[in-house]
């Protein structure tokens, strides 16, 4: 079947990175693992036989055809649908469990699909992902790059990510135009560790970073947070006066948040 640019597919080939895919996932002999965009089933091929049951979720409608032709319903359950719309909660109650997540994420859904997962974090143990190159370095980057941002924050809140390797486009069919990197995302979220409620804390990182070329302090009064509440906390949080967002912490920016909305006499 000749892949579909419009769905943004590009058909992993290289046998020795699909196992390296799985064999990240760890045992999986007792986990149902969860197949984001299973395409021609070069990772599901592998999974069937390794975990306890596959859901392989996939949009297209002739591919998910072939898989559930190729495949033993009870070994592999084919789900047509976009993922966006999957629901990972009912799912993991349905397999008595937290799930173990993979998948080659379309480049052009990327940010939304990991979004969708960190919403889910309660169903889900672990991922293996691979995504575009410049994703995966945005997605674990530290402070002080210029990689790091909003979605860094976003995802390392919801567990420790470990890049693992990256793919040429030779690895796919057809070749794309950028190299792809495959991470794991464990989830162990760290709002309640850090003393910060999770919507509140995330809106206020999107203002904190919403300029990258302005200070912290200017983009939170953009946001609307008084010159005085910013002079008080910024010191109460160790950060310095002039310091710009890429240049802070995680733990910086929880303890500016926890500063910000303690109640002052």
């Amino acid at each position: 079947m000749a892949p579909r640019p419009k769905l943004g597919q590009h058909f992993l080939t290289d046998g020795g990175a699909a196992e390296r895919i799985v064999a990240a996932l760890g045992n999986l002999k007792q986990l149902t693992v969860v197949e984001i965009g299973p395409g021609r089933g070069v990772i599901t091929e592998l999974l069937a036989g390794r975990a306890r049951n596959v859901l392989a979720v996939e949009l297209d409608r002739e591919l998910a055809a072939q898989l559930s032709g190729r495949f033993a319903p009870e070994q592999v359950s084919v789900i047509e649908r976009d993922v966006l719309n999957f629901d990972f909660a009912a799912a993991s109650a349905r397999a008595g469990g937290r799930l173990a997540v993979v998948g080659n994420l379309p480049y052009s859904i990327t940010s939304p699909i990991l979004l969708k997962l960190a919403a889910s974090h309660a169903a889900l143990e672990s991922a293996v992902l691979m995504v575009q190159r410049e994703v995966a370095d945005r997605v674990a980057a530290a402070p002080g790059g210029r990689d790091y941002g909003v979605l860094s924050v976003t995802v390392q809140m919801h567990g420790p990510v470990e890049k693992l390797f990256t793919l040429p486009p030779g690895a796919f069919s057809p070749p794309p135009e950028v190299h792809s990197t495959v991470f794991r995302w464990r989830f162990a979220p760290r709002f309640a560790e850090l003393g910060v409620e999770k919507e509140p804390f995330l809106r206020f990182v999107r203002g904190a970073f919403a300029q990258k070329r302005k200070t912290l302090a200017n983009n939170l009064r953009a946001a609307g947070i008084t010159s005085q509440a910013i002079a008080a906390a910024l010191p109460q949080a160790g950060i310095e006066t002039q310091a710009r967002t890429e240049a802070v912490s995680i733990e910086a920016l929880a303890a500016l948040w926890r500063s910000l909305n303690t109640p002052r006499h």
